[in-house]
């Protein structure tokens, strides 16, 4: 454990020379979150080379202890997890990779390799965000998506002002139900729009978090 004495809140879990390489024999488990949606991906164990070369590539790479070498993921599916970044925990012994899985992580297919559901409930958000974004890139025909791109800002504005009306009706004169669809749709509007000007829902959730740090401070 900790020295109790160590004040957690004030270490730098970025500074990976801190790691304690010697608890674990030269191996420390590695826990890969999907860097925005806050998924658990898969647990693997870095030794020191791994680390180096997941640093040096930006794909994530473990030391296998089967096959008793280095080894990056997706080497051979190309399903590569990009790093984001790398933090460590509180004992120096356990690190916390987030990265951009690029397909299933999981051999069997899925995004995690611990089975689907796993992803936060609220983390689908970043998953629909990164639909969109990749709407507004591909514009693939038929898309309904594409459409409201194709548009422009005023009418995916109009739209947006639409379904916030029709979600404060649904607020005061609909069940619980109609009132969920109509802010789903709602909230699919505004990260189309958002997109459109360049923006997202992560910078929305930048702006709500810088809001909430400021107003604690004078709480």
């Amino acid at each position: 454990m900790s020295d109790s004495n160590t004040d957690i809140s004030r270490l730098d879990n970025s500074d990976l020379s801190r790691l304690d390489w010697a608890k674990g024999e030269g191996l420390l488990p590695a826990i890969v979150q999907h860097w925005l949606s806050g998924e658990v991906l898969m647990l693997g164990y870095m030794n020191a080379d791994a680390l180096a070369h997941t640093q040096g590539t930006g794909q994530v790479t473990f030391y296998s202890r089967s096959k008793q070498r280095l080894w990056t993921k997706g080497e051979s599916s190309g399903h590569v997890l990009a790093l984001k970044s790398i933090r460590i925990d509180c004992d120096a012994d356990t690190l916390l990779v987030q990265a951009e899985p690029h397909g299933p992580t999981c051999h069997l297919g899925t995004s995690s390799c611990f089975g689907e559901g796993v992803q936060p409930p609220l983390g689908f958000l970043a998953e629909l965000d990164a639909l969109v974004a990749q709407r507004h890139a591909e514009r693939p025909q038929g898309s309904y998506t594409t459409k409201l791109f194709d548009g422009g800002v005023r009418r995916m504005a109009q739209k947006v002002g639409e379904e916030g009306v029709e979600t404060a009706l649904a607020a005061v004169a609909q069940d619980d139900h109609e009132l969920l669809g109509e802010a789903a749709d709602l909230i699919f509007h505004l990260t189309v729009v958002l997109r459109a000007r360049g923006l997202s829902l992560t910078d929305v959730v930048a702006l709500l978090a810088t809001r909430h740090a400021a107003h604690s401070e004078h709480r």
